[in-house]
């Protein structure tokens, strides 16, 4: 994966080992949320921070220097 943006779906951005706890970290609630596996290939970050009101620019950032670290 090259860069996350709004537009990427969940389904990519768990295929990145260190996401989850990043995305824990600002409390998505996605992740424990029983409806997940059906939703994850259609749900963008961008409109799961929207509807949470999540800092999607923090987020981004955190999981972009993630994917740098690697």
């Amino acid at each position: 994966m090259k860069k996350i943006t709004k537009e990427t779906k969940l389904s990519e951005i768990l295929k990145a080992k260190k996401a989850r706890g990043v995305l824990l970290k600002y409390n998505l609630p996605c992740l424990t949320c029983p409806f997940l596996q059906m939703e994850m290939e259609k749900l963008t970050l961008g409109q799961v921070c929207e509807v949470y009101g999540i800092d999607i620019e923090g987020l981004l950032k955190e999981l972009n220097d993630m994917l740098a670290k690697k």
